[in-house]
């Protein structure tokens, strides 16, 4: 069997047809095939079925995969052990992560990775849809929220706050919200249909608002939220800013938004961390860790009390 073989019938596997495996190996569609064909051939065995859509593992396809996957696996670990041998980092790195926090705070991160290690090549991706790791041939990704249980292996960085606000316009205009039931008929920019929930003591009060206004960019929440249109719950690290100007107003202080967190996500194994990520993951620990900063809605109130006179 030859490597480039496996690596072809692992690629078509993961990525469901030969033309999208040929663009990920910059191979033309033709020669994914010869090799897929002759890896079955060497093995005695038809590892793929074609359909009309495109291609399905056989039995023994599913089989050889998962060897397959541990054999390409274990020659990265010792090819990244070797390659890292010294304090230089080499080789690419291909990172996901979320639009609107990617661009205002790791985009400066990712380039002083770059800095840092320059024969380390770093591809970003900033989306805010779901990044299938694995599928998509990521080494890492960068995420904001809860996680939910998953095989990926996580470490947690820091914690992300969020503080519900509004204008002070929109505040004379429709009066200020006291509690989270207050919410019910005030006008809330969302990002689809979700839920809002608040912690009172121990108690977790959730809370699903309407209003007429939605986008799945946080960035475009807080300039609707500063233009008096509604009121959005947002993490600090967006909204910062706004407050601190007075723009916007942080409501509610009484009944907190859970804390999220700040995850570097990888695929398995979790007994090998490449150096890349490794070098990745201290640098964010290096800049985000310790404090969580992101928490600036009590200075902004202080700050805004103060410009009001009260």
């Amino acid at each position: 069997m030859e490597l480039d073989d496996i690596r072809a019938f692992v690629e078509v596997a993961e990525a469901g047809g030969f033309g999208r495996a040929g663009q990920r190996l910059a191979l033309s569609k033709s020669m994914v095939s010869r090799r897929v064909a002759r890896l079955e051939a060497s093995l005695g065995a038809q590892l793929l079925s074609r359909t009309t859509r495109g291609v399905a593992l056989t039995e023994a396809g599913m089989e050889f995969k998962e060897h397959a996957d541990r054999v390409l696996a274990e020659l990265e670990a010792a090819r990244d052990s070797l390659a890292q041998r010294g304090e230089e980092i080499v080789g690419s790195l291909r990172v996901a992560a979320p639009l609107s926090f990617g661009m205002t705070h790791l985009a400066p991160v990712l380039a002083e990775l770059a800095v840092r290690h320059p024969r380390l090549a770093v591809t970003a991706s900033y989306s805010d849809r779901f990044v299938d790791l694995i599928g998509e041939r990521f080494d890492v990704a960068v995420r904001l929220g809860n996680l939910a249980d998953s095989s990926l292996i996580a470490r947690r960085i820091a914690p992300i706050n969020a503080a519900v606000v509004a204008s002070p316009a929109y505040l004379e205009r429709r009066g200020t919200p006291l509690t989270p039931e207050d919410l019910v008929g005030h006008d809330a920019l969302l990002q689809g249909q979700e839920a809002w929930s608040f912690r009172d003591g121990r108690k977790l009060i959730t809370i699903r608002p309407e209003g007429r206004f939605k986008a799945d960019s946080g960035q475009a929440l807080v300039a609707a939220a500063v233009a008096g249109l509604g009121i959005a719950a947002l993490p600090t690290f967006l909204a910062g800013h706004a407050i601190e100007a007075g723009e916007l107003v942080p409501l509610l202080q009484d009944y907190p938004i859970p804390e999220a967190g700040l995850y570097v996500v990888r695929p398995p194994p979790a007994s090998h961390m490449p150096g890349k990520v490794r070098a990745l993951t201290e640098l964010l620990v290096e800049r985000f860790g310790g404090e969580p900063y992101w928490d600036v809605c009590h200075k902004a109130r202080e700050a805004y009390r103060t410009r009001m006179g009260t």
